[in-house]
């Protein structure tokens, strides 16, 4: 079949589109390079904190979804949940970066399956070599508390609303929601299993859709007909972090409220706590009130918030 002069053009003007917007690409026109999640306020909160008297050693096992909440949609079943999975990753994330590494030294038990299994390899490669010369592991390092909690709420469509006028064909609208998250952490006492402190906080999501539309006619038989707009959905797991931030943050606050550990800087302690309940804790007082019979609040026993450094490898 023979193909005439101007099928051939209109086939190589085919061509060379389609060759020019593979060679461009819109995705290669809107990509953007990765970047370091930029840091929110109470991240930077968290991470300027002075440093504490002593170091304190602490253990996370899980820090589930306990929502058991898929994503809302409207318009279809979505079975994606609602919030991230890996809040485990964030909690440790943000325990290291407290006081810029200084508060706390987190030990590894969210992969504890993979950390014992690491160290068998290693007994055995070294008791194949070394046989009964073969040097021992040092021990694992244990924690004095133990932080447990999880994501426990995420109430979709808690508030919507909107606003809109139309004059002649021309308008606008402008439509939101607000979700709310929720997290749960406590603090527990290895030594004597004790609830030593528990904090909850919540993060406020929005979304917001702006729209405008123009539907007229402009002369005999031509109709205009022109509509923009936008939408903006605040990530979920950057709420989740940023909660989680604020509730360690909070539970440094509270400890050192309580009595459980101290800053180095006595002045500086005093200060923050008293910041942190004018900003995050209206109603409450400083130092903590004493009980009904006039004695000060109890404090934790010391092997409960900093646990002895484990023994170092013997030399063979």
């Amino acid at each position: 079949m023979t193909l005439s002069t101007p099928s051939m053009v209109s086939l190589m003007l085919a061509a060379a589109l389609l060759g020019g917007c593979n060679s461009i690409g819109v995705n290669d026109t809107l990509a953007q390079p990765p970047v370091v999640t930029p840091p929110s306020q109470t991240r930077l909160y968290l991470e300027n904190l002075p440093p504490p008297a002593r170091k304190i050693d602490v253990a996370l096992y899980s820090f589930p979804d306990l929502t058991g909440q898929n994503k809302p949609n409207e318009n279809y079943a979505d079975y994606s949940r609602a919030v991230t999975q890996g809040g485990a990753a964030f909690v440790m994330d943000a325990l290291g970066r407290a006081g810029n590494g200084q508060w706390f030294a987190v030990v590894e038990r969210n992969g504890l399956q993979n950390l014992l299994q690491e160290r068998q390899l290693i007994r055995a490669t070294r008791q194949e070599f070394d046989g009964p010369k073969a040097a021992p592991l040092p021990p694992i390092r244990f924690a004095g508390l133990i932080l447990e909690g999880g994501i426990l709420g995420y109430d979709a469509n808690q508030l919507t609303g909107g606003a809109g006028a139309r004059w002649l064909g021309i308008g606008g609208d402008v439509r939101y929601r607000r979700d709310v998250v929720t997290v749960g952490m406590r603090l527990v006492s290895v030594q004597s299993g004790e609830q030593l402190i528990s904090i909850t906080t919540t993060k406020t999501i929005y979304s917001l859709a702006v729209s405008a539309s123009a539907y007229r006619f402009v002369s005999l038989n031509k109709l205009l007909e022109a509509e923009a707009g936008f939408t903006r959905n605040e990530p979920t797991q950057f709420a989740v972090r940023q909660t989680i931030d604020l509730g360690v943050y909070s539970l440094i606050m509270e400890g050192a409220r309580k009595g459980l550990w101290t800053f180095k800087d006595k002045a500086a302690q005093q200060k923050l706590i008293l910041e942190y309940l004018e900003r995050d804790r209206p109603g409450l007082s400083f130092p903590e009130a004493p009980s009904a019979d006039g004695s000060k609040p109890a404090t934790a026993p010391d092997d409960a918030v900093a646990a002895e450094p484990a023994a170092t490898e013997p030399k063979s």
